[in-house]
């Protein structure tokens, strides 16, 4: 089986965003390397109980509404496949 990097996008909220921004300053390395980072550090102490995963994703603002719109927009048509990414 043959490993390879997955390309992830990630929409951060504006204060989020400025954080990450004022971080990656103060280290000096690059937003994207540090959000990488951060994020692979925040797995690795994930806990895998998917009754957490459901609370953790509960406690996102928004974040249902924006998964109901999501599926709107899919049955809308409004939507790039996978293989044009």
């Amino acid at each position: 089986m043959v490993e390879r990097n997955r390309r992830i996008n990630v929409t951060l909220e504006p204060d989020y965003a400025r954080k990450l921004e004022s971080l990656a300053e103060r280290t000096h390395v690059q937003e994207g390397t540090l959000a990488r980072s951060l994020l692979s550090s925040a797995l690795d102490e994930a806990d895998p109980d998917a009754s957490r995963i459901t609370e953790i994703l509960d406690g996102i603002p928004g974040a249902w509404e924006r998964a109901q719109e999501s599926i709107e927009q899919a049955r809308r048509g409004e939507t790039v496949p996978l293989s044009e990414l």
